[in-house]
Formats: structure tokens, C-alpha cells, sequence
């Protein structure tokens, strides 16, 4: 399965958003990267790598952020990594997490999840 890391500057908010997607996916490879390692706001290098190593798997991770230095701390771990499983999806923090999370359950390939992804930014919430 796709293993998924979910970067935010919030420690909370990170562990809400993998605590939902489990919810929908109970065995899914998730894990959350949020917060300083003494518990503030802001994003940690070493967060991030752990969280990639703790659900790395042949079939590739994805990693979604929340926003700002959320992508370039990942954008920084990915470079070190040099691993090409190992991929950021641009999307909606808590839809993408849910989809990626039922996706992978379901065995769908790093890529193929991308393309889901991509298409899961465009959904609207209200019509108007």
C-alpha cells in the first residue's frame, strides 16, 4: 500500500487529519508530521523523515502539506531522500488525506494516486 505522511504546523491538526482519515481507512499506511518537536508551531525536518520512514514501502509515499514551509521543509527532506517513491500531492489537506488513505486501501499506485489527487482539487463544496 501507498503510504501517506501528512506535514502541518500543527501537531494537532496533523493527528486530526490522519485520526479522520483512519476513520475512513482504518489500514492505511498514515502518519502525521505536525509541529515543532517541542510541541509549537512550525515544521521539523526530523518530523517529516520519520514520518516518510515509518510507513515507506516499495509501492512509493505520498506526502501532503498544509501550506507554506510545510512544502519547503518536504520539498527539502525529498531532496536528501532521493528516492523517487516518494512524491508530494497538491490538494486539499483533509479531502486528499480521506481519498489518498481509501485509494491506497485499495491498492492503487503512487501514480495513478497523484492523478486522483489532481482531480480531487477540483471538486467543489457548493454550488454556486
Amino acid at each position: 500500500m501507498v503510504g501517506i505522511v501528512i506535514v502541518s504546523h500543527s501537531q494537532k491538526l496533523a493527528e486530526g487529519v490522519v485520526e479522520l482519515a483512519k476513520m475512513m481507512a482504518s489500514e492505511a499506511p498514515i502518519a502525521a508530521a505536525g509541529g515543532l518537536e517541542d510541541g509549537n508551531f512550525g515544521t521539523s525536518y526530523e518530523k517529516i523523515s520519520a514520518a516518510i520512514e515509518s510507513v515507506y514501502s516499495a509501492d512509493g509515499v505520498a506526502v501532503l502539506m498544509d501550506m507554506g514551509s510545510a512544502v519547503m521543509t518536504t520539498e527539502m527532506v525529498l531532496e536528501d531522500l532521493e528516492r523517487d517513491n516518494v512524491k508530494m500531492l497538491d490538494c486539499p489537506l483533509v479531502e486528499g488525506a480521506v481519498l489518498a488513505a481509501v485509494e491506497s486501501v485499495g491498492g492503487i499506485s503512487l501514480d495513478a494516486l497523484s492523478e486522483r489527487i489532481a482531480e480531487a482539487r477540483a471538486v467543489k463544496k457548493l454550488d454556486n
